[in-house]
């Protein structure tokens, strides 16, 4: 059978009878056949993806500065040392998801690499830690937002979690327009905020070597230490490590993304993913650096700062460099915090292209509702944004949009991901190099050649150094984080793993409930069709014309009595307009209108066979959302009940009304001589037919 393109008239285009807000704010409908005019070159790719892993760099070093402060100012002198490590991290992790882009392009990333090499419980955790992880990406990046917002604007700080809230709203109607629109949106400020940070990097360090180092606001401030022991000292350093590897958030949305880049797929993927990870490293380290060289002082309690008035809002990290290197009211100062400002808050798009692709993913696999599968009028998966940014905000809201304190829940997820991801890919290597397998061949790699087993030892390197590192800081994460608030997120992740498992169960319980076998039979003793009716109207008309014209082996009126004088009525009418099919009266002494039919149904059955029933319908369309309320809605109420009686097709007959012209933009009366028609609607079954109305001038 050949696949036919038919020609679908403006009028009914999709989306062309959308309110016209929604058309304002995400736009026309693009064609199915539009999807590769949206696949991102590079350089829209970069801020895309990458603009989390590169606005982490502007609370990371603020955090690992922060949680070294508890100790005392003697404990900056670790900085170097952590901020080292995390950049050793950074560089291990980036070289690991090369080999895994590589290994597995089709956009499962982690999830996908556990679930075949590990089982499926294990890609099932990576999912649901993934997903978790991606809605404190979008908290964590809005709340660092407005503190950067804060910082120059003090006078916001009452309007904290409206701000974030706004903020949210505004990210989800810029993505619904699509991945393009939003790359063209996002492009700038994340290149600004590279160009303006690195410029200020680089003027910070060139100051210093001339000998006029900048000093932040917070440099004279003595901190209020706390008396550790040993233990705790050590306890302190590896909590702020784990602060600092918030730099490393993001890096698995370039490998989850492999579908929306430009061919070469894998290629771009991959220069995309090394070129973020060399900026965010060099921004990291360089950021680290000029908080050392300018002295700031940043304490988790503001008041723990000898000197500092607690009673106004504690300046962020990258607004008291920009201010020591350009000078506070500068216009350099304000195009940093400007910047930062927005790629912050944009960081939180990231989460919004990995969330949806991850979502469809998993709903193919039967994981997630099969509704995160389905792509919108700009041909993103719409679905899945709107349930990440109602996530996101409700996080906001419960944490009061405080970055300190959202922080401490932040990369639990993502080490989780990145621990079984480099796991998985262990053993995907070692599997390569035993021999040929269904998996590797998959790949690209066979394990024939030599040059083959060589790329395969490679990747088996990387990733078992990868796995050994994210696994331990996995278990650094959670000693220092756990008692802090990251145990929410030990609760979230086993909770949404096991509803996801719920799904999969739901799924296959149903698709082995509809599943077709041999002992299917087809055909009935019978065909007979009931049009319900309540008054002798126009509509009623109509749905007996259709129910005739559709040659039923019989087709009859029924009418539930709830008023003996108007079914009395309603017969001598019957019988006045010569109607063309017999008109049955059915008693409802409970004033039920379902009920009554599906007895009637019963009955009939009983006397003639099991009779394929099918139950027309009228109903009206109306075009203001306040009419709806002037009609009892009777035919749909009706239509979800009978539709639960086996072998029970429900076809809905809409009448036009005037109004309804302001959902189809034509004119609101039809010129004289012509009535208003309807095509039948099919529910459960039968034909469908979208609603016609007048003919056009």
């Amino acid at each position: 059978m050949g696949v036919v393109s038919p020609d679908v008239s403006e009028e009914f285009r999709d989306g062309a009878d959308a309110p016209l807000a929604k058309r304002i704010l995400i736009g026309d409908p693009l064609t199915s056949q539009q999807v590769d005019d949206q696949l991102l070159p590079k350089r829209m790719a970069l801020p895309i993806f990458a603009s989390d892993a590169l606005s982490s760099v502007a609370y990371a070093p603020q955090e690992l500065v922060m949680i070294l402060l508890i100790g005392g100012l003697t404990f900056l002198s670790f900085t170097p040392l952590v901020a080292v490590a995390v950049v050793v991290l950074l560089v291990v992790v980036v070289l690991s998801y090369r080999q895994l882009i590589k290994a597995y392009p089709s956009g499962g990333g982690d999830y996908e690499v556990a679930s075949k090499n590990l089982g499926e419980i294990p890609g099932v955790v990576v999912a649901a830690a993934l997903l978790v992880d991606y809605v404190l990406t979008v908290a964590v990046s809005v709340a660092s937002g407005v503190d950067n917002i804060i910082s120059a604007l003090p006078g916001l700080d009452p309007f904290r979690v409206e701000l974030a809230v706004g903020f949210v709203i505004l990210i989800i109607i810029v993505n619904l327009r699509g991945v393009r629109e939003a790359s063209l949106v996002f492009a700038i400020p994340t290149y600004v905020f590279i160009a303006s940070v690195g410029f200020m990097i680089v003027t910070g360090l060139i100051r210093t070597f001339l000998g006029d180092a900048p000093i932040a606001s917070s440099a004279d401030f003595s901190v209020q230490a706390e008396n550790l022991s040993q233990a705790a000292v050590i306890l302190l350093i590896l909590r702020a490590f784990s602060s600092g590897c918030s730099a490393l958030t993001g890096v698995e949305a370039v490998s989850n993304g492999v579908p929306a880049f430009r061919a070469p797929k894998v290629r771009n993927a991959q220069s995309t993913l090394v070129l973020m990870g060399s900026i965010a490293a060099c921004l990291f380290a360089g950021l680290t650096a000029l908080a050392l060289i300018t002295g700031v002082h940043y304490a988790e309690n503001p008041c723990d700062l000898v000197g500092f008035d607690c009673t106004t809002p504690q300046p962020s990290l990258m607004a008291q460099i920009a201010s020591a290197t350009f000078g506070g009211g500068s216009i350099l100062f304000f195009v940093v915090q400007a910047a930062t400002a927005c790629v912050l808050l944009l960081a939180a798009n990231t989460a919004f292209n990995g969330f949806p692709l991850l979502g469809a993913v998993l709903a193919r696999d039967g994981y997630a509702p099969k509704s995160l599968n389905t792509r919108g009028d700009r041909l993103v998966f719409s679905n899945g944004m709107i349930l990440l940014g109602i996530g996101a905000m409700i996080v906001l809201v419960v944490f009061q949009a405080r970055l300190t304190t959202l922080i401490q829940l932040y990369i639990i997820g993502v080490f989780v991901s990145f621990s079984l991801g480099q796991i998985g890919m262990v053993r995907h290597w070692r599997r390569v190099l035993r021999g040929p397998t269904e998996d590797s061949a998959g790949s690209g790699v066979d394990g024939a050649s030599a040059s083959d087993r060589r790329s395969a030892k490679i990747g088996l390197i990387i990733n078992s150094t990868g796995a050994v590192m994210t696994v331990l800081v996995l278990v650094i994460v959670t000693i220092t984080k756990f008692t802090h608030g990251a145990y929410l997120v030990f609760f979230a992740i086993p909770i949404l793993a096991f509803l996801m498992l719920g799904v999969k169960r739901y799924y296959r319980d149903v698709d082995h409930e509809i599943a077709i076998d041999d002992t299917t039979r087809f055909g009935a003793t019978g065909d007979v069709a009931i049009v319900m009716v309540s008054r002798l109207q126009k509509p009623v008309v109509k749905a007996v014309d259709y129910a005739v014209a559709a040659k039923h082996g019989k087709t009859i009126a029924v009418h539930v009595a709830v008023d003996a004088d108007a079914a009395t009525e309603l017969q001598q009418q019957w019988a006045d307009h010569l109607m063309p099919i017999p008109l049955v009266i059915v008693e409802s002494p409970y004033r039920s209108f379902a009920q009554p039919v599906a007895q009637f149904i019963k009955q009939y059955r009983e006397k003639h066979g099991s009779s394929v029933v099918t139950v027309y319908l009228p109903q009206y369309i109306v075009g203001h959302w306040w009419e709806s309320f002037l009609h009892n809605r009777r035919a749909r109420r009706m239509a979800n009940q009978l539709m639960l009686i086996h072998g029970v097709s429900i076809t809905l007959v809409p009448w036009l009304l005037d109004s309804s012209e302001l959902i189809y933009g034509r004119r609101s009366r039809p010129l004289p001589g012509q009535e208003r028609a309807g095509r039948p609607v099919v529910v459960n079954g039968r034909r469908a037919h979208r609603p016609a109305g007048p003919p056009k001038e």
